[in-house]
């Protein structure tokens, strides 16, 4: 397997959890223990991307390599793209986006989505997805669906049970999960995109790079990874694991 740089973009500013970033773990921040799951990985380099003095601190202090980026960007792709254009990486470099609020994030899901673009040089981006065995989720709209094609590229992205089931065939759905692996070509042309009208109506950024031809690979795990942290009640949770 090629090299391969994570990139965990961290902010301070959260509407849920206020703090996250930083919130404790077991003695140590979130973030540090993100990266620290993520040096796990194959991953050649692990880059925290930041507009926080603060978290930029605490990063230095734990020896974790940290960027400093604008504060202003609308996405956490439009994060990874100024990270990539201060390291001037070539076209074909593949970075991996682990969020920030990830700290249980499976090791091998990181190596496997980085794996999937390598192996898909026609592929600009990705993504990983998984079997959906509880059949509320197949119409839950905070659980995003993903339909493939016969080479698990990425038809379409959507908060809607995909695909309608008309002839009762009980299709296998799949559930996207929110890690991605992106070409550095990519993330130098996101910034140029203009936002798609799927995009704007399903409020699913993915869409933009499918609107604009750009294909997407996606791994299909065989279990779903443990949820990120979003709420108080998650931050409880993963504390008792640390």
């Amino acid at each position: 397997m090629g090299s391969f740089t994570v990139v965990i973009p961290a902010r301070l500013a959260s509407t849920r959890l206020e703090r996250k970033a930083l919130a404790d773990l077991g003695g140590k921040p979130m973030v540090v223990r993100v990266a620290e799951r993520a040096a796990q990985s194959t991953a050649t380099r692990i880059i925290v991307a930041t507009d926080s003095s603060e978290i930029e601190s605490v990063c230095k202090a734990s020896k974790l390599e940290v960027m400093m980026t604008r504060a202003d960007h609308p996405s956490g792709t439009d994060r990874l793209a100024e990270v990539a254009e201060q390291l001037d990486l070539h076209d074909e470099a593949i970075i991996v986006n682990v969020q920030g609020d990830e700290p249980l994030i499976p090791i091998e899901l990181i190596n496997q989505v980085a794996m999937t673009l390598e192996s898909k040089p026609h592929c600009a981006i990705a993504t990983a997805a998984v079997a959906i065995e509880d059949q509320q989720e197949i119409t839950n709209p905070n659980a995003v669906k993903v339909v493939l094609n016969k080479n698990n590229d990425a038809l379409y992205f959507s908060r809607s049970a995909i695909p309608f089931d008309r002839n009762q065939s009980a299709p296998t759905y799949y559930r996207h999960l929110g890690i991605y692996a992106y070409r550095a070509r990519f993330l130098h042309a996101f910034s140029k995109l203009t936002i798609s009208p799927l995009e704007q109506a399903e409020s699913l950024e993915q869409l933009r790079a499918l609107w604009h031809g750009y294909s997407i690979a996606v791994y299909i795990t065989p279990e779903s990874p443990p949820p990120g942290v979003d709420t108080q009640t998650d931050l409880d949770r993963v504390r008792q694991f640390f």
